[in-house]
């Protein structure tokens, strides 16, 4: 029996991690990759028990992109198969919050879905790089949206058109990433930051990151007053009132 291509652990604190689990092919996305990955991502939105994701990959990379090798087979037939499990998606749809732990390289359709994540990690190895001008394929799963968001609209432009490659150094510097570990330390720091995450009121945290991201894209004035009206809305009263 093969390996599952994806690892699901659920920890009795709260949180679960999700590894990318295809190492000999740099877990590049298959489409039965995209289609467990969906899968299991959307079953953890739907379990209470579960609060707070990390998501990592096995050995030496974080993911390569999308399976060249598999799409090469039959474009039409990979590709529908793609959008109708599109890993992208499923983590934009998701509202509880994913550290992303990445453990090597994350590349194009890789690179992408960790810019989806609520908070960047990565391990000294690590290094991201955005190829779609190389290969001739336009970008779907936000890149072009978000790298300017993290690193500003001119060292995103030079990062993209230019295909290169940006180290974990380069990352924390320009605000790509929040921190920087060693390889083996890098799923212990995930581990905290979530446990961290836990110990706040259940029904704040989801809540809470759903604000600052409705928010971000608003000028400041409607943004504030999104957030006057999500708490009259909730109609909250603090813990133990």
């Amino acid at each position: 029996m093969s390996e599952d291509v994806l690892l699901v652990e659920k920890h009795p604190d709260g949180y679960a991690v999700l590894t990318l689990n295809r190492p000999k092919s740099l877990n590049a996305w298959s489409v039965d990759l995209c289609t467990r990955f969906c899968e299991a991502f959307a079953a953890l939105q739907e379990d209470d028990q579960i609060r707070v994701l990390i998501l990592t990959g096995s050995g030496p990379a974080f993911c390569a992109g999308l399976d060249v090798k598999e799409m090469r087979v039959d474009p039409d037939a990979f590709f529908t198969s793609v959008r109708a499990n599109s890993p992208g998606a499923a983590v934009q749809a998701g509202r509880k919050p994913l550290i992303g732990a990445i453990n090597g390289a994350a590349v194009t359709g890789g690179f992408e879905i960790a810019l989806l994540c609520d908070i960047l990690i990565c391990s000294e190895n690590a290094s991201f790089m955005d190829t779609h001008t190389r290969i001739g394929l336009m970008p779907g799963w936000g890149i072009s949206q978000l790298l300017s968001r993290r690193v500003g609209i001119s060292c995103a432009k030079e990062i993209s058109l230019t295909a290169r490659k940006v180290s974990s150094a380069e990352a924390v510097a320009i605000g790509l990433v929040n921190s920087v570990h060693p390889r083996e330390q890098l799923l212990d720091e995930a581990r905290r930051i979530a446990r961290e995450m836990l110990a706040g009121v259940p029904r704040i945290l989801s809540d809470y990151c759903a604000l600052i991201d409705d928010g971000f894209g608003l000028p400041l004035s409607d943004a504030m007053a999104l957030e006057r009206e999500r708490v009259q809305n909730a109609r909250q009263r603090p813990v133990g009132s």
